[in-house]
């Protein structure tokens, strides 16, 4: 039998997570983000990747990369099967290696979907020396095996990213619309019309997946899950397992069953 998910993680290697997914049919997301950049692979089959304004189809063979904030789905065509390998690798590490982000979302090179396979060969296996800096020389390496320039600065919309922030910082408040537009000083319809063609959600969607952003976050680091709800601002541990399962598509409990190995 096919596993359908499975989740990694290693305490020497805290700064970075993976995802296994091997029947993609059951495992459906609504649109979300991520706080890490994430780089991935599909494995066999094909599906549907939305992000921004872009809609492609990516099948076995292909890379996929989601920079940290940008709003994304990526589902099944029509009931097919696919499966797929994600890395979610914190940005405060990438940083510290002069990481820049690409611009790139997705690329079809079998280099780079060979090495990032190797990436994941290397952090399943925990007796081979080194692990952290093989990972870091694929990062160093990455815009090369892209071809591509680092992302450029875009225009600021200081309201709306003011709106943004205040979302982000109060995440945890029982926010309210009118909350958010004195913050920004935006109005109530423009807020709510402009927001979703910047951020890919409505405010209130923003404000949920900024929860359940923080929830994986206290899940990673072992809390329980009902203490992990009232933390995150989700009004009990019923709404965060449905906010969770929608964002995620894994269950809190499910999230926390790391493993040692994906094999």
């Amino acid at each position: 039998m096919i596993e359908v998910s499975r989740f990694w993680r290693d305490p020497a290697l805290p700064f970075v997570e993976a995802r296994r997914v091997g029947d993609g049919r059951q495992v459906c997301y609504a649109a979300h983000s991520h706080e890490s950049f994430s780089i991935g692979v599909i494995t066999g089959g094909r599906s549907t990747y939305l992000t921004g304004d872009s809609q492609i189809e990516v099948s076995a063979g292909a890379t996929v990369l989601m920079n940290p904030g940008v709003v994304h789905t990526c589902n099944p065509i029509e009931g097919q099967a696919w499966s797929y390998l994600m890395l979610f690798v914190d940005l405060p590490w990438l940083q510290a290696l002069g990481f820049q982000l690409p611009q790139q979302t997705c690329s079809t090179s079998p280099r780079l979907y060979s090495r990032v396979l190797q990436v994941f060969a290397d952090l399943f296996d925990d007796g081979l020396p080194d692990r952290e800096g093989r990972v870091a020389t694929f990062f160093g390496t990455l815009p090369s095996l892209l071809g591509a320039t680092p992302a450029l600065n875009v225009p600021e919309h200081s309201r709306l990213d003011a709106a943004a922030a205040f979302i982000r910082a109060h995440r945890t408040d029982p926010l309210s619309l009118e909350d958010i537009c004195m913050a920004s000083g935006l109005s109530r319809s423009y807020l709510i019309r402009a927001f979703r063609q910047r951020f890919g959600l409505t405010p209130h969607g923003y404000l949920v997946d900024q929860r359940v952003q923080l929830a994986r976050a206290y899940l990673r680091k072992g809390r329980a899950i009902a203490e992990v709800a009232l933390a995150a601002g989700f009004a009990d541990q019923a709404h965060l397992q449905r906010a969770f399962k929608k964002h995620l598509a894994a269950t809190p409990g499910h999230y926390c069953k790391s493993a040692p190995s994906l094999r």
